[in-house]
């Protein structure tokens, strides 16, 4: 089993890392049917205000480039956009197994 994972920080306007963390959960929740999908995980760090983390797996590379054309997809971006100031792709995994997966 070869997965697809993406770790990425999104660096957002000061004060506004619990929106765009709201933000990314819906995103979340908007892909839970999506069997393609198979973790979309938000978090925040205590040593950083302005940053949020997402941690993703999908079944393929090609699985997660198609979701971002969705509908649902497109709306979060739009409303997420205004506020992000910077973004890093900090890693691209092929996760191989664990818990969850």
């Amino acid at each position: 089993m070869s997965k697809y994972s993406l770790f990425g920080k999104f660096t957002v306007q000061e004060g506004k890392r619990d929106l765009l963390a709201d933000i990314l959960v819906e995103a979340a929740e908007s892909m839970k049917d999506l069997k393609e999908c198979e973790a979309y995980i938000v978090s925040t760090s205590e040593n950083e205000p302005d940053a949020v983390y997402v941690y993703e797996t999908w079944e393929n590379e090609q699985a997660h480039q198609a979701s971002l054309s969705l509908e649902a997809t497109q709306t979060l971006i739009s409303r997420a956009k205004p506020i992000i100031t910077g973004m890093e792709r900090i890693s691209t995994l092929q996760t191989v197994g664990g818990k969850g997966i």
